[in-house]
């Protein structure tokens, strides 16, 4: 018998179908060791020696393993075909040799690309060895983000409250987004005309043709700068007479592009589906592993994360056989396409993300898989059967027309283009962003039939002013096609990369654009003026070249750590003399629109409109950054930092209250204020003054005296419970509207129930609250927010958000998330591991919740060192999977 490790338990399922009897398949779950998020987990000092830690759920994972190796004739290594997969099958090497259980037996490494009979089975036959320099990649990229993460962090901690990480690649993306901000602040939006005549053939046909010369000059685009100029130029071409020049029709051809890569195919599903980076590796991810088909699990998509662009060969004959069958012999090139990379050093995984088998289209597995499964695998089948047909064969015509008015000559231009052949667009074309060039070769329309030499009728004169516009924040799709353009990251860390982004709160996406928060732009700025190399794009795509050829075995990775760390570390302890008031003087002109936008009176933003001699300035509060008056505590102004606020921030948000009426019963005067957290409400003056924060979703500018006094009188009494006697009130705290009832909670869905729920709505509430939670305190079950898919022991996986935050459920078993992670994002194999670990913790039949970093038995979790190998996963978490 031969023990085979794979990563997943669903994998190891199917798989063991596939070897049968003579294997027994164990999952490891990810990974099964972790740097301690702490400091201290690699030492610099010690020729960077790390330290591993092993949790319960990977101790008694690697305890399973470690026993059936025990009683096996040899051992197999299967797992993920890419420089993560071959660490942790590293790892679980290193720890079965210190187990000392492998005693001389047979020890191999394989890799499929694709969850089917056939590519396991082929796998088998072909074992090799660990990949030594992989590994050594791996283990420099782990040590480089660790030693980035928390040597960097502490110094914003310290000199930028409220700033929560950084990171090599984090903090270059996010510098990415922060730019583009700056550059659509900077811009300055330019006047332009364009000019069309609308002509007509003899035959009666009506076409346009924009004007592309006058007077002998040519007009670049956005030539003509004003109205007077249109005008003259308008006022030609209405006397002129116009001839047909020359009409030119040229065949063009237009290749398909290769299979989807993993940041091409992020990028297609976020243009084409709305996806984001995470949601389409989790999609893909379940393709990958296989679905229930029929009976059988199959995997339906090779490998996901790849940057490798060509098809195996016998994936090419399949797809080149099924255009034949389902297009037609016309569709069929010759010969079949080959694509080259280019990326410098693709090793991912070597093949491009494509079926599993052609024939299984998308008609036919409908019925098997989810609405998202469909899509996202359609978007695959369409793009890898695209890239092996005949070319798009297109047409593209140009009229070169004169107008002549008493001499004056002025040139105008008709361009068409007619699809002759639809090739490979039969099955796939791209959606573009951000105005890009359609891929459907139909963008100018069709023309008529023109003739050369033949008078043109004047229709009418189209003159038409226009606004250069600022260029476009970066989507996910936008910023990861960037990033790979630099060289920035990998396409395995992207979807993760944007993921931290959103969690530290350091962007938003409105409308699928990545907005930069106050946060994450004071953080780019202290970066850009403290430590200016270290975001640069340059240095981090050289950076990633080197861990490449540390792949590729042209690099020492030892040598590679100690070159980065001799300059990162001096460069830390500069910092450690360096004033707040240096950081703010810094911020102050780096971040000068953001922190002091223009005014319209045209007076200096820097003077402080409360006091008038005060200047303002960014201070720095446990909460993060603020706008303070110099003149503090004389002059009280304060207003918060916030990208949405711009230019109107200045006026809206000054101290100065606005007085909105009388309490009646009080007699104290209602105010409008802004302080640092936003506009609030206030009711007198003094210590004593009662306030209110504006609820979310209220506008500063719509808040009148009947608003103000419903919200600093709450909470509201709405009248005593018909059963109890006692009093139901309702009221908005921490998380949102509440009523409250003899010390319970119910949440109201709407800041307006608040103040118009009537009696017999908040009975309802609370007998429905009770319903679902038994007993006096308990908790009913919360929703749903998404489902994994099944326990391999049957039963649903869900993620739940419950009174102490998000946590996994199965069955009776609850295990909560580990802090700072995302619920949308984590995969099933992270929350297996979170429901092992506390089901063999919970007595036998009680729910219970696990802690986001258990307690280990002591056998079972221990730190180790490894000088000569040492492994990496996230900086941050307890959580032992690379997925998500």
């Amino acid at each position: 018998m031969n023990v085979v490790v794979v990563e997943s338990p669903a994998k190891a399922k199917t798989i063991n179908k596939y070897l049968g009897s003579g294997y027994k398949v164990l999952a490891s779950f990810g990974h099964v060791r972790d740097l301690p998020a702490k400091d201290g987990s690699v030492l610099p000092d010690q020729d960077f020696e790390m330290l591993w830690e092993v949790d319960g759920a990977s101790a008694k994972r690697m305890k399973d393993i470690a026993d059936a190796v025990k009683s096996s004739d040899g051992l197999f290594l299967a797992t993920d075909p890419d420089r993560e997969g071959e660490a942790i099958s590293w790892h679980v090497l290193d720890m079965l040799n210190k187990k000392r259980v492998l005693n001389g037996k047979s020890v191999k490494r394989v890799v499929f690309n694709a969850i089917t009979k056939k590519a396991v089975l082929d796998a088998m036959a072909d074992p090799r060895d660990i990949d030594v320099p992989l590994v050594d990649a791996y283990l420099a990229r782990r040590a480089l983000d660790y030693l980035v993460g928390f040597n960097l962090s502490p110094v914003l901690w310290r000199k930028l409250p409220g700033a929560r990480s950084a990171g090599r690649v984090q903090s270059v993306a996010l510098r990415l987004v922060c730019d583009r901000e700056s550059e659509i602040e900077r811009f300055i939006s330019e006047e332009y005309w364009n000019l069309s005549a609308l002509l007509k053939t003899p035959r009666g046909d009506e076409f346009e043709a924009r004007l592309v010369s006058a007077n002998g000059k040519r007009l670049p685009p956005r030539a003509i700068g004003n109205g007077e100029d249109a005008g003259r130029l308008k006022a030609l071409l209405e006397g002129a007479s116009y001839i047909v020049d020359t009409v030119e029709a040229k065949p063009v051809k237009r290749n398909p592009g290769p299979p989807f890569t993993t940041s091409t195919l992020q990028q297609a599903a976020s243009s084409n589906l709305g996806f984001s980076a995470s949601r389409t590796m989790q999609i893909a991810q379940k393709l990958y592993e296989g679905v229930d088909i029929g009976g059988e699990t199959v995997g339906l998509i090779t490998y996901m994360r790849t940057d490798g662009v060509q098809m195996a060969p016998e994936a090419i004959d399949a797809a080149r056989r099924a255009i034949l069958d389902q297009f037609g012999e016309r569709y069929l090139p010759e010969k079949a396409r080959f694509y080259s990379t280019k990326a410098k050093n693709a090793q991912e995984a070597h093949e491009a993300i494509r079926p599993t088998d052609f024939y299984r289209s998308p008609d036919r597995l409908r019925k098997f898989l989810d609405a998202d499964q469909i899509r996202l695998y359609e978007l695959i089948w369409k793009r890898g059967i695209a890239s092996q047909m005949a070319s798009a064969e297109i047409e593209r015509t140009t009229a070169e027309i004169t107008a002549d008015n008493k001499g004056e000559k002025a040139g105008l231009r008709a361009v068409g283009s007619v699809i002759r052949f639809d090739g490979f667009i039969a099955a796939y074309t791209d959606q573009k962003e951000d105005g890009e060039q359609s891929d459907d070769g139909d963008e100018d329309g069709r023309l008529p039939e023109i003739n050369a030499r033949e008078t043109l009728a004047k229709q009418k004169i189209n003159s038409t002013q226009h606004f250069t516009e600022p260029p476009p924040r970066y989507s996910e799709a936008s910023l990861i096609k960037k990033m790979e353009e630099l060289g920035i990251g990998r396409p395995s860390t992207y979807a993760a990369t944007l993921a931290t982004l959103r969690d530290r709160d350091y962007v938003t996406i409105d409308k699928r654009k990545l907005i930069p928060q106050a946060k994450g732009r004071l953080v780019t700025a202290f970066l850009e003026s403290f430590f200016t190399k270290y975001v640069e794009y340059d240095f981090t795509a050289d950076l990633e070249e080197k861990l490449d050829r540390i792949s590729a075995g042209e690099l020492n990775w030892k040598q590679v750590l100690r070159d980065f760390w001799k300059d990162f570390f001096a460069q830390i302890e500069d910092t450690k003399e360096l004033r707040v008031t240096n950081v703010l003087d810094s911020l102050n002109e780096a971040l000068a629109p953001l922190v002091f936008p223009k005014r319209e009176d045209g007076s200096d933003p820097r003077i402080c409109q409360v006091c008038g001699t005060g200047n303002l300035s960014l201070k720095l509060g446990k909460y993060g950054a603020f706008v303070g008056c110099s003149n503090y505590p004389e002059c009280n102004y304060t207003r918060q930092l916030s990208s949405e606020n711009g230019g109107e921030a200045e006026g809206a948000a000054l101290n100065e209250p606005k007085n909105l009426g009388t309490d009646p019963t009080t007699g104290e005067e209602l105010t409008l204020r802004s302080g640092r957290f936003g506009p609030y409400i206030q009711r007198g003056d003094g210590k004593e003054a009662k306030r209110a924060s504006l609820p979310k979703g209220w506008k500063r500018e719509d808040i009148d005296y009947e608003k103000a006094m419903a919200l600093i009188s709450l909470p509201r009494d709405i009248g005593k419970h018909p059963e109890t006697g006692k009093m139901i009130s309702s009221g908005i705290g921490r998380y949102g509207p509440f009523l409250l009832h003899d010390g319970s909670y119910a949440n109201l869905e709407t800041v307006e129930d608040v103040f118009s729920v009537g009696l017999n709505r908040a009975v309802t509430v609370i007998a429905e609250k009770a319903n679902k939670a038994p007993g006096r305190g308990a908790r009913g079950t919360p929703a749903a927010l998404k489902t994994l898919g099944d326990h391999p022991d049957g039963g649903a996986i869900t993620v739940r958000d419950g009174k102490y935050g998000p946590y996994v459920n199965w069955g009776k078993v609850n295990a909560t998330l580990p802090k700072g992670k995302d619920p949308q994002a984590i995969t099933v194999e992270e929350a297996l591991a979170l429901i092992t670990e506390k089901a063999g913790k919970a007595p036998a039949g009680k729910p219970a919740r696990a802690k986001a970093k258990p307690k280990a038995a002591a056998a079972e979790a221990k730190t180790t060192k490894t000088a000569a190998k040492p492994k990496a996963t996230k900086a941050k978490a307890p959580a032992k999977s690379k997925k998500g």
